[in-house]
């Protein structure tokens, strides 16, 4: 007696198939691939460090180098110091500090200028930080250095370009008018003579290769020290063969050397602002206290 199975139908094609349409996303996917596909990976970003890429690099040594105020150049800063006091505070008082930033960027800024040189502001005082300059560079170009000078100012560069020409010192500008840049670079690069390039922090702070020189002058501090950084890398990078030296000029007992403390302090705060935005958007009023403070 044999026993059999009862037989089993093979399953309709019907019943393998939604009866109804399956869901859509709004982009058109439907819902069923959109539980199932695997995650798509999302956009990575490899960031390597340049002491990692090029660990070959030699030294980099970095200088603070104070720039005494000449007499009458004093009288002219705490004479403006006084006066910018009274009005950041007196329009502090009234706008409230946000809406006081402006106000309080130009009048640290015609300070700062006065440190730099006080042909910027319309006298005709020697500047302090001019002559120890050129106590700087001179000796370097008669070892035969080539030199790169940063300045945020135009208008001091056309002047340090100018007492350049009355010391017969070869020199190369740059600066955000400069129309023909590679062969301005090129021309420095190329120049086998010690030479001054005299570079807009604006214009030069990135994307130029200026391996020749191995000596940078920051002549005025920048609002954010990694923009500074920057300027600094345009020769300390891969094909520098020596020891780059940079050297920052700061006059001591002035808002150049309060915002120069206050970064310090500050670095985290505005490390992602490259300008003077993100310095004046962290200041507090106890900031601008000891900023604008007659010490």
């Amino acid at each position: 007696m044999t026993s059999s199975s009862p037989p089993t139908s093979a399953p309709s094609s019907s019943s393998t198939r939604p009866t109804n349409p399956p869901a859509r996303t709004p982009n058109g996917t439907s819902a069923w691939r959109a539980a199932n596909s695997p995650p798509s990976c999302a956009p990575v970003l490899l960031r390597r460090l340049k002491k990692q890429v090029a660990q070959d690099l030699p030294d980099r040594i970095e200088e603070r180098r104070d720039c005494e105020l000449e007499e009458a150049q004093r009288k002219l800063y705490l004479a403006e110091l006084r006066r910018s006091r009274e009005q950041v505070l007196q329009t502090v008082q009234e706008k409230g500090l946000a809406r006081s930033k402006l106000q309080v960027l130009a009048a640290l800024t015609r300070l700062r200028q006065i440190c730099c040189h006080p042909t910027l502001v319309g006298s005709d005082c020697p500047s302090g930080k001019t002559d120890t300059l050129f106590e700087l560079i001179e000796p370097l170009l008669d070892e035969g250095q080539k030199v790169l000078v940063f300045s945020q100012f135009v208008r001091m560069l056309l002047l340090l370009q100018e007492e350049c020409r009355k010391r017969s010192m070869p020199t190369h500008l740059l600066t955000g008018d400069t129309k023909n840049r590679q062969e301005v670079v090129q021309a420095f690069q190329e120049d086998p003579n010690p030479s001054i390039f005299l570079l807009s922090l604006r214009a030069a702070g990135t994307g130029l290769n200026l391996t020749t020189a191995s000596y940078v002058v920051l002549y005025d501090p920048w609002w954010n020290p990694a923009v500074e950084a920057q300027a600094i890398d345009r020769t300390h990078r891969i094909g520098q063969t020596r020891t780059v030296n940079a050297y920052r000029l700061i006059t001591p007992g002035t808002v150049e050397e309060k915002i120069w403390e206050l970064q310090q302090r500050k670095a985290q705060t505005i490390a992602d602002v490259l300008g003077e935005e993100g310095f004046a958007r962290s200041l507090t009023r106890a900031d601008l206290e000891y900023l604008f403070a007659e010490d």
